[in-house]
């Protein structure tokens, strides 16, 4: 007993093992594939790069500055040296505060997981769990025996970060685009969570197709993507044939890749286009690769051929939503609009759904769509997005009769106006989430009358003829690049009195809808200079490695 006790508080008393390896830490590394000035930790960074450094924008790098002791990277220049060297150092840093960190074992704080949103369903259970005053988040068991595990290499782990080039076997996930010319180069990866859409030109010669590996399926789908656990496949979700003239036929069959081949002076099953699909979980984990090809042919005339590359991420358990700016709202882009379901629990915290209406089914504005025949019970149904910065009217004609009933039809022409589901709220930028209730506009309804003179109140009834929208936005963030961002939505109806028509009488109404964008922006400052001059002297190697 006592030679265990004494083990235990060696153990207590030994530093743990380090998680983060600090020799693989970089934050200045910012360009991929190249060697950014003066960061001394760029792994792609020569010693002929270091030879031409003035100093180290990072001297000194760390993990948790809350931890007891640690691994420091402390990286200088011997400017003494011919030519000029790197000098890296690995120490033990040493954290005097008393309140310090000995160990790292909530493994659970150590990547950020997204929270459980409350649903009808899961509220009574997060109520129970969260709803006192207090309430724990320990994991099951804490293990304090940190010896006795050794954490894994961060190499194998594979969470993904923002904008970092997605690993294959051999290197990275390519997604060739167009560099310096538009030719293509293979050399641009993929990048986590961005994006992508290119178009580049590639040299062809018809004689050795089959052996240009840039225009063969398994150049792209060849490498696996490294993942945390296991190696993700990139599987062919689709191949689309392109003949000379352009028409595309879809292949049932696309288990089997096609290759180039030569076939009657004509190249065949060339790649002209890739569109990677990648699938990943809230923790940044890779679980799903795809890939949708479009092959064409090539006649031995052609020197070159234009290739087309997109790449698009979609989270676990989602349904991809399109954006309208990124943040800011873009001219042209839908107006994003939802409203509050019925029956959730919170009274001041709510979630935003998107319309279930098939004319509707990405959560926008919509307004009343013109028909060739004006006829405002055939337009029922018919909507048309709001597009922002685009100011809009749209109308229809209504033949009213005397066997006509006043309550049906103002009700027929209000849901000609707003639609079976108007909206409650619009998205205040371009890209905000559902869950950021902050980021979402309430949508305020007016009402206007135009009076008539009729004989008497009870032979005339109250009618909408005109909906009006109008979006206030104002220019968020920098002045050098300013975002799009709407602050107010006011709907104003119109309703005109229509008088009792005698038998066998009609009359033909317009009605009208309408939309405008209001720039209430403040204006500059009298006297500011949107656009300083500086006068100053550029280091020698600014540019590098650019002339």
């Amino acid at each position: 007993p006592a030679d265990i006790g004494d083990a235990a508080q060696a153990r207590a008393r030994s530093p743990p093992a380090p998680i983060t390896d600090v020799a693989r830490l970089c934050v200045c590394d910012l360009l991929v594939a190249q060697c950014d000035i003066n960061c001394c930790c760029d792994p792609d960074c020569s010693a002929e790069d270091f030879s031409l450094f003035t100093t180290c924008s990072v001297p000194v790098v760390t993990g948790d500055s809350h931890l007891c002791s640690q691994k420091a990277a402390v990286y200088s220049l011997d400017v003494e040296a011919n030519p000029p060297e790197r000098i890296f150092k690995l120490i033990d840093q040493v954290n005097p505060s008393v309140f310090c960190i000995h160990a790292t074992n909530y493994e659970q704080a150590l990547y950020l997981k997204s929270p459980e949103m409350p649903t009808p369903e899961n509220f009574d259970q997060l109520l129970n769990q969260f709803g006192s005053a207090t309430f724990s988040a320990e994991p099951d068991s804490w293990d304090l025996d940190t010896d006795a595990q050794s954490p894994p290499d961060a190499n194998e782990t594979y969470r993904y970060e923002y904008g970092v080039p997605v690993q294959t076997e051999d290197a990275f996930l390519r997604l060739p685009s167009p560099v310096v010319s538009s030719w293509c180069s293979d050399a641009n990866p993929a990048g986590f969570l961005v994006n992508q859409a290119t178009k580049c030109i590639r040299s062809v010669s018809v004689e050795r197709c089959d052996s240009i590996q840039a225009l063969s399926m398994l150049f792209y789908i060849n490498s696996s993507i490294l993942a945390s656990v296991f190696q993700v496949n990139i599987t062919v979700q689709s191949i689309v044939v392109q003949s000379l003239n352009g028409m595309r036929n879809l292949l049932n069959d696309s288990d089997v890749p096609r290759l180039p081949m030569v076939v009657d002076e004509l190249c065949i099953n060339a790649v002209l286009g890739v569109n990677y699909h990648i699938t990943y979980t809230d923790t940044g984990e890779i679980i799903e690769a795809a890939a949708a090809f479009v092959l064409g042919a090539i006649s031995k005339e052609a020197l070159s051929i234009e290739q087309s590359f997109e790449i698009s991420f979609t989270q676990e358990d989602t349904k991809p939503v399109p954006l309208s700016g990124n943040p800011g709202y873009v001219v042209g882009l839908p107006v994003r609009a939802g409203f509050r379901p019925q029956g959730y629990p919170f009274p001041a915290g709510f979630l935003f759904a998107a319309l279930a209406l098939s004319s509707n089914k990405h959560s926008q504005l919509t307004l009343l769509q013109s028909t060739s025949t004006q006829d405002c019970l055939a337009a029922q149904g018919a909507r048309a997005p709001v597009l922002f910065g685009y100011n809009m009217i749209s109308g229809c004609k209504l033949r009213i009769t005397a066997a006509m009933k006043c309550q049906p039809l103002a009700q027929t022409l209000l849901d000609v106006l707003k639609g079976q589901s108007f909206p409650e709220y619009v998205a205040s930028f371009g890209n905000s989430q559902a869950q950021d209730v902050l980021d979402w506009v309430p949508i305020t309804h007016l009402h206007i009358s135009e009076q008539r003179i009729s004989n008497t109140l009870q032979s005339s009834c109250q009618i909408p003829v005109a909906l009006g929208i109008e979006v206030k936005w104002t220019k968020y963030g920098s002045l050098v690049n300013p975002q799009a961002r709407i602050v107010n939505v006011t709907a104003t109806i119109t309703t005109t009195t229509l008088k009792q028509l005698p038998s066998g009488r009609e009359r033909i109404i317009p009605v009208t809808s309408s939309v405008v964008f209001t720039d209430i922006s403040s204006p500059a400052e009298p006297g500011f200079k949107a656009w300083p001059t500086i006068n100053i002297k550029l280091p020698f190697d600014f540019f590098y490695p650019f002339v």
